[in-house]
């Protein structure tokens, strides 16, 4: 199953005040492994960006007056996140401004049923907790020590490895023998073990078999086992 993890900076809080993204960072997923693919470009807002915006990811006007902009992007944009599965943190926030842009560029919206909100799992799950992505990498574990100021790719990485936890944790090697055992079935491989030359001794100790043998005795003569 392929998924992509999403994270957006913006000039401000509300499209419809005439705030614009800045920055789209996404990566892919694929059976909740990390493929290392992924979808980075920063993006001139044509407008100014306010201080406290600066303040949160550090992107000024000037900076970003040389990047594309976001109707330059855009079919490189659909063509990376397809009609697949969105995983962002505040999804109503990201979303919003994304099909902003979208309707801006004459382009379909993307649907809310295809966003996988973080934030309402977390909030779900812990309720009353930090549900930040700050509170949740604390809660995980996970290292966000290099999180000195917003960034979209790099908060898209750590929201994977959240969404993961979140998930039940990862098991990379379950998938990964999974996905081979696969394979040799499509082509036709059938391994057989060969017996040990040597048989592995018995883990039961002499007083272990005997209280055994007396239990399953006792079960036969109660009518629980069959004779």
């Amino acid at each position: 199953m392929r998924q992509i993890v999403l994270d957006t900076e913006t000039t401000g809080l509300s499209p419809q005040g005439g705030d614009r993204l800045v920055e789209i960072g996404c990566l892919e997923i694929v059976n909740q492994v990390a493929t290392g693919a992924t979808f980075h470009k920063y993006i001139n807002p044509e407008r100014d960006v306010p201080i406290e915006a600066f303040n949160v990811h550090g992107l000024s006007a000037e900076r970003l007056s040389t990047e594309p902009k976001f109707a330059e992007i855009v079919e490189e944009f659909l063509d990376f996140i397809k009609g697949d599965p969105l995983i962002i943190h505040n999804a109503s926030f990201d979303m919003g401004f994304i099909n902003h842009e979208l309707k801006m560029t004459g382009r379909p919206v993307i649907e809310a049923a295809r966003a996988v909100d973080t934030l309402l799992i977390a909030r779900k799950r812990f309720p009353g907790a930090a549900n930040s992505l700050d509170g949740l990498c604390r809660r995980f574990g996970i290292d966000n020590s290099g999180r000195i100021k917003h960034g979209a790719l790099l908060d898209a990485e750590l929201l994977a490895d959240v969404y993961l936890e979140l998930m039940g944790g990862r098991q990379p090697g379950l998938v990964l023998d999974a996905a081979l055992d696969n394979r040799k079935a499509d082509a036709g491989v059938i391994e057989t073990r060969a017996p040990r030359a040597t048989p592995l001794p018995s883990r039961l100790t002499p007083a272990e078999a005997e209280a055994h043998k007396v239990f399953v005795t006792e079960l036969a003569e109660g009518g629980f086992w069959p004779k």
